[in-house]
């Protein structure tokens, strides 16, 4: 047996036990690719995060799901920077990060009294939903009227893919009853993504949107607590499909994680650059606990 040791790091909250845990390898180069895949299963989080060595950026990190590995997760990039920093691994506040996603520069700051670290995204995409709105919603435990039917549903991605389903009342994400195990069957253009319905009513005064996140039943979880990539789409949503004219560069605010009891928040900026929209996202982080886990 291996025994492994993994920081448990609670990203977008500064509340241990809030927020979205990632758990946290940073001897990654230490571990094989099944072995890895095998720490995430014992850890059970919906990503833990590898450090490993990169010829093309400051290092790389790889993130896994229990079930698979993805190309890019915005609060275990969170957990992870807080991680390097918190162990004196991490002296530039400006460096770049390898993903699957690709290289991306990551900047952080103290402000308050909280490390703050902002994260660039990967170029954003669209693409349509022609699958059935009734079984749509069904999926998540709710009524086809339920969803808005003023802005459409779409796959989005700023790095990896989920769909986005506006829905009209908050009310709404209470009743919501994820049935995962329907999910491939009806994203026919893109099984494997996951499902993140918003909402433009919000909890907190301050938010511009609300959300969950379900996973795809490939990934071995059933909800994301706050979703760092998904917010990150969501704003390139805002822009392209809610509010075209929305001066930039903006700042959004998303909440999410309410419903669980692990509600945090994400800051989403959004730029203009090349005629492309630009998609960051920034928020704190919290270590809560080392976990020791054994791999054969």
């Amino acid at each position: 047996m291996v025994k492994v040791d993994v920081q448990h790091i609670d990203a977008f909250s500064s509340i241990p036990e809030k927020g979205n845990p990632a758990g946290v390898v940073l001897n990654g180069n230490d571990y094989t690719e099944k072995q890895m895949l095998a720490i995430a299963a014992a850890v059970g989080f919906n990503e833990t995060a590898f450090v490993v060595s990169s010829d093309e950026a400051d290092f790389r990190i790889r993130y896994f799901t229990p079930g698979h590995e993805v190309n890019l997760c915005g609060h275990a990039t969170m957990g992870t920077v807080y991680a390097l920093k918190m162990n004196g691994l991490l002296e530039q506040s400006h460096f770049m990060i390898e993903t699957n996603a690709g290289i991306l520069p990551i900047h952080i700051c103290e402000e308050h009294g909280q490390l703050r670290i902002t994260m660039q995204h990967a170029k954003p995409e669209f693409q349509p939903f022609n699958g059935s709105r009734s079984d749509l919603a069904a999926s998540i435990g709710l009524e086809e009227e339920d969803l808005h039917a003023a802005y459409p549903i779409v796959y989005g991605s700023t790095g990896i893919w989920t769909l986005i389903i506006p829905v009209k009342k908050l009310a709404s994400f209470k009743k919501m009853n994820p049935l995962t195990e329907r999910f491939p069957g009806i994203l026919k253009e893109m099984p494997k993504a996951s499902l993140h319905p918003i909402c433009f009513e919000v909890q907190n005064k301050e938010s511009d949107m609300h959300a969950r996140h379900f996973s795809s039943p490939y990934s071995g979880t059933v909800e994301d607590a706050i979703t760092g990539t998904a917010s990150g789409v969501m704003g390139a949503y805002f822009k392209t499909f809610v509010k075209k004219d929305m001066a930039l560069p903006a700042t959004l605010i998303v909440e999410q994680g309410h419903e669980i009891h692990k509600d945090g928040q994400v800051y989403v900026h959004v730029k203009e650059k090349q005629e492309q929209l630009d998609i960051s996202i920034s928020g704190t982080a919290v270590y809560v606990k080392n976990i020791e886990v054994d791999i054969d």
